[in-house]
């Protein structure tokens, strides 16, 4: 079976026992480790993987074919994308300093994009200028460089962003949660419709259970994947990131979901979802 998601910790901790065959009974994968602008578009193509972590926010272009599974991604409090800029910390707490900036974004379909969006309407006077999609883990370095005026980041440049000499502008997850009090939904497990949802469910379940009984089994496989980070920053990530939505998205993390999705096309920014094809 096909499988694609990210080489992040959250991930790799999440499928390494599927990966190592350690499921009795679960099918072979055959796995493409990508960045999540890669997965994303890797959904919308008629040969795409059978399984794939995606952005929440591409899940409107891809429902027809693919099914979102209960299980398995990665949705949470208090681990929403960062906007960052060089500026000093007194500097950068004015939105308005994003007017007419170019800033870089990890995906145009990416939750945290659809997040900025929706922030940046309300927040930042006359819009932001361009936005340069980069992979996640070239943005700090643009922004530290010059090369963009702020970035929109994810994953562990929660821990690490100080060490680029970056400050925090806003944080999106906050502003999620205080304006809608749930939580936020970034990246989900899809499956085929073709397939026996249930069972792959099912695995993916017992993948993310496995890792929890065995925390030290999927050591080695993380760090390998998790491009230079310490063990102490990949455990951060993996804590954060691998939570009880994890394992269950639950009633919390489908109402998350719907109303992220719901809100998005109010505004026009993604395509109306039939709320029925999320269950």
């Amino acid at each position: 079976m096909r499988i694609a998601f990210s080489p992040c910790p959250n991930d790799t901790f999440v499928f390494h026992a599927w990966v190592h065959g350690l499921l009795p009974g679960a099918p072979e994968l055959d796995v493409t480790y990508a960045d999540i602008d890669i997965t994303n578009n890797l959904a919308t193509r008629p040969d795409g993987p059978e399984v794939l972590k995606i952005s929440y926010a591409a899940l409107p272009w891809v429902l027809s074919e693919y099914a979102l599974l209960p299980c398995g991604g990665a949705l949470g409090r208090g681990c929403g994308p960062l906007v960052l800029t060089k500026n000093s910390a007194s500097e950068t707490r004015d939105p308005a300093v994003l007017s007419g900036r170019r800033v870089a974004v990890p995906s145009e379909r990416s939750t945290a994009y659809l997040l900025f969006r929706l922030w940046a309407a309300q927040n930042v006077p006359g819009g932001v200028g361009e936005i340069i999609v980069l992979p996640f883990h070239e943005i700090m370095p643009a922004v530290r460089d010059g090369a963009v005026d702020a970035g929109l980041v994810i994953h562990e440049a929660r821990f690490t962003y100080p060490s680029y000499g970056l400050s925090l502008l806003t944080d999106l997850g906050s502003w999620w949660e205080s304006d809608t009090g749930l939580p936020i939904p970034l990246g989900a497990i899809i499956a085929h419709r073709s397939l026996d949802l249930e069972a792959i469910a099912g695995w993916v379940r017992s993948s993310v259970e496995y890792a929890w009984a065995h925390p030290e089994a999927s050591r080695e496989y993380v760090l390998h994947h998790a491009q230079e980070l310490s063990p102490e920053v990949a455990q951060a990530h993996i804590d954060l990131y691998v939570n009880e939505f994890t394992a269950n998205l639950g009633e919390e993390g489908y109402a998350a979901v719907t109303a992220l999705l719901s809100r998005a096309a109010q505004e026009g920014l993604v395509p109306e979802v039939d709320l029925a094809k999320l269950r």
